[in-house]
């Protein structure tokens, strides 16, 4: 039987508890030694699957099989140097189903929903060497703005006119 994968904006309770799951694992598996374990050790299951019902909108889940394997989340970028830039605020998937053209897909599900804005940015985690590659392969580069938080150094890339 072949593997049923869809992308859609997320909708119901069951695809928000999903992904306030991938999230919550997606850090887990992705930034430990990469940003303070306090912070992984702060954020809780239960959190994220707040997060997902409290804010529902522009995100996108990707399923496969029915399961909640990764999500992404746009909008207009809040930089005040960009203007009416659109932003990809996350987008994860669990590291299981990486390397077999997922995430591709919902990058590009993305960046359809992103398609009336003159440009669109992303920030990664400083070090976030996998995600760096991945971002430069679809055509985003560096623009020299970073910003810090509490878990860590953010770069700002800008995707490639």
């Amino acid at each position: 039987m072949r593997s049923k994968v869809t992308i859609a904006p997320m909708k119901t309770d069951e695809e928000m508890d999903g992904k306030g799951y991938v999230h919550w694992k997606s850090w887990q598996e992705t930034y430990a030694g990469l940003m303070p374990q306090a912070c992984l050790d702060k954020l809780s299951l239960e959190q994220t699957v707040s997060w997902a019902h409290s804010w529902p909108q522009n995100t996108l889940v990707l399923k496969k099989n029915d399961q909640v394997i990764g999500f992404s989340c746009f909008g207009e970028s809040h930089d005040p140097d960009l203007g009416q830039a659109g932003e990809v605020i996350a987008l994860y998937l669990l590291r299981a189903f990486q390397g077999q053209g997922l995430g591709l897909q919902l990058m590009k599900a993305t960046m359809a929903e992103l398609a009336d804005r003159p440009q669109v940015i992303l920030w990664v985690l400083k070090g976030n060497e996998k995600a760096i590659r991945f971002y430069r392969r679809y055509g985003f580069e560096f623009d020299g703005t970073e910003r810090t938080k509490a878990h860590g150094t953010e770069l700002r890339m800008r995707l490639r006119p």
